[in-house]
């Protein structure tokens, strides 16, 4: 139990992360306890959108004009028009051209070893970094507070870390020297003052695994994180000059971004700092929220300094948003391009609305989507990976772009030239036409063109998936994976997946199954023809085909200790998952149900539970069924 009895802490945990779990950390997460039952209830409203619009066979809306924005005085329509006080854009967001991405700690490490994650993201030369606590950061066994506690200590030029850092700087140098011909590394110690930090913060959707509610009940890893980063690192960040930055990943509706803009305003009033002090850049990676970015904007004010497009988690909410309609199937995976149908609609409505005004004249920013590739390959298969890298950002930039992300430190050289040779800060302001809300634009966030649908498709969507659930029960939330069918083939690389990969393979794989998918080609190791459709026989063939391949990969594929232990339980989630009728929201719901446990009847008695309950009245399990006392090997 927490001093002030607001919330319980796992058994040994506050013993050993006291310097993460501080009192004052504790009493910022006291003070922010009273927004835990809204949080809750606009969960709940999640939910109750989403069985209403299937039950009724109705997609997503366009708000009232005349309707009020939560949270704000403002109504949708003056929202629209930009009538509100957004943020400026401080000094070190100006130029962001590239943003990486990855977790602070690593699974089963010591310190030392942990904390060199931070090392490479603030030597990589990245403009900023944004060092994941959700879909890439392992939430096995005390990873989440490894994070803080490796960024806090870097943040603040602990000693250790530097010695951690001056190795690193050495080793990225002698790649680079490999790769480029030169070192990337001219002076570490300055090197490690040029990225920006920026912290993602776990979703609303999701519970703390080391903190409950004193009432028994799962307690919001959104508070718990964003009060443990700000806490422990506002004035280190602030005497340096630099922002306080969040990324709020998840967001569906302007009422959730609202939730957020009282969580940040009361950090801020707790720890003295001025109103608008902590940044934020929302993730739109929910089609709901492609209805509401303007509003979004307004319920953040001050806040609120720019957007980011995805790809995975964006294409899994449209699917999952149309998962009553039979006629809405996606094609291949990788046909779902930004360029694609919906997606293209989607980015076209996010670049307008962050360069619609507010009353003050002031814009947002908008940071492209994600490079997931990692030069790692043979010399052809490098080459070619890198040349659709640079292009897909060349593609960003010139539609207004302002920077993108890139998801492993070996990609910063490689994609920001593309800015370099631009060489213009941001592109703050640039003119497009302005938003419309018509039933053509809510047409074409769900457009969908021809594409392939194909056998080799299915198996790529099994494949990854259940390698990825495989990755997140050993800690490893992001993992460089591919398909099985290219395991040991250096001209097809490794792509760096986190959570959302694993959500858009599950949803893209139970709509084909439950809405009578048709093949578009023929397939001659199966002997599926065109027009032949995936009938669950197929699908439990496919599956078990699959399955065989990752149990007869290598130790470097598919770590052998999660053979018999993990993997069977991965199986058990997708067989259940896609079986079921009812569509579940979140892939990640059962892969945390079982997180630390490798007991095969266990998992089924706790899938089943979830199943049961999810059907019976729409209720997600989200505590940590494992909250109890917990051994920390002397860990520290």
């Amino acid at each position: 139990m927490s001093p002030d009895g607001v919330v319980e802490i796992r058994d040994g945990v506050a013993e050993a992360y006291g310097d993460v779990l501080t009192s004052a950390a504790l009493d910022a997460i006291a003070a922010l306890a009273p927004l835990e039952n809204y949080r809750r209830e606009l969960m709940s409203a999640r939910l109750a959108r989403r069985r209403s619009r299937a039950e009724e066979g109705r997609r997503i809306e366009f708000l009232d004009p005349d309707a009020r924005v939560p949270g704000t005085e403002l109504t949708v329509r003056e929202a629209r028009a930009g009538e509100f006080d957004g943020a400026e854009i401080p000094d070190d967001l100006e130029r962001q051209w590239i943003q990486g991405t990855g977790p602070g700690a690593r699974p089963r490490a010591s310190l030392e070893s942990s904390i060199r994650n931070v090392a490479y993201a603030l030597l990589s030369g990245a403009d900023g970094w944004m060092f994941d606590g959700e879909d890439a950061l392992g939430q096995l066994d005390t990873m989440s507070l490894d994070n803080q506690r490796n960024l806090k200590l870097a943040i603040a030029g602990d000693e250790m870390f530097l010695e951690v850092a001056e190795t690193v700087a050495a080793q990225m140098n002698e790649w680079a020297n490999g790769f480029f011909g030169h070192e990337i590394i001219a002076d570490w110690r300055r090197q490690l003052d040029f990225t920006t930090k920026i912290y993602r913060a776990r979703g609303l959707h999701l519970d703390d695994r080391h903190l409950r509610a004193a009432d028994g009940l799962g307690f919001s890893a959104s508070i718990v994180d964003a009060a443990l980063y700000v806490v422990n690192n506002a004035a280190a960040l602030r005497a340096a000059g630099s922002s306080i930055v969040l990324y709020l990943p998840k967001i569906q509706v302007a009422a959730e971004a609202a939730l957020w803009n009282r969580i940040l305003t009361a950090l801020e009033d707790h720890l003295g700092l001025p109103t608008g002090a902590i940044k934020a850049y929302v993730l739109v990676e929910q089609v709901e929220a492609s209805f509401q970015l303007m509003e979004i904007r307004a319920a953040l004010g001050k806040h609120f300094v720019g957007y980011n497009t995805g790809r995975w988690d964006y294409i899994n909410s449209v699917s999952d948003a149309m998962a009553w309609d039979p006629e809405f199937i996606n094609p291949n995976i990788d046909a779902v391009v930004m360029t694609y149908g919906y997606m293209r609609h989607y980015e076209d409505r996010v670049r307008r609305a962050v360069n619609t005004p507010d009353r003050n004249g002031r814009y947002a920013l908008w940071q492209g989507g994600m490079e997931p590739n990692i030069p790692v390959g043979s010399k052809d298969g490098v080459e070619a990976g890198m040349a659709r890298a640079v292009a897909g950002a060349e593609r960003e930039q010139r539609e207004g772009a302002s920077g993108k992300w890139v998801a492993h430190w070996k990609m910063v050289h490689i994609v920001r030239p593309v800015w370099e040779r631009v060489s213009e800060d941001n592109q703050l302001g640039r003119s497009f036409p302005p938003l419309t809300y018509d039933e053509a634009d809510a047409d074409g966030l769900f457009l969908l063109e021809p594409a392939p649908r194909t056998v080799l498709g299915a198996r790529d969507l099994l494949s990854v998936a259940l390698q990825y659930g495989n990755a997140f029960g050993r800690g490893f939330q992001a993992a460089a994976l591919k398909p099985a069918d290219f395991f040991g083939d250096d001209g097809v690389l490794y792509l760096m997946e986190d959570m959302a990969t694993g959500e858009i393979r599950m949803s893209i794989l139970w709509e084909w199954l439950h809405k009578d998918a048709r093949f578009t080609e023929d397939d001659a190791e199966t002997g599926i023809a065109a027009g032949d459709r995936l009938t669950p026989e197929l699908l439990e063939g496919l599956l078990r085909e699959e399955h065989q391949k990752l149990l007869g990969a290598s130790d470097r594929d598919v770590h052998d200790d999660s053979k018999q232990t993990t993997l069977p339980i991965v199986r058990e989630i997708v067989e259940a998952y896609l079986g079921d009728s009812i569509k579940l929201p979140w892939y990640i719901d059962l892969l945390n149900l079982n997180l630390g446990n490798h007991d095969l009847a266990e998992a089924r008695q706790r899938i089943g539970r979830f199943m049961e309950g999810f059907r019976s009245d729409g209720r997600r399990i989200t505590e940590n069924l494992d909250f109890m006392p917990v051994d920390t090997g002397g860990k520290t």
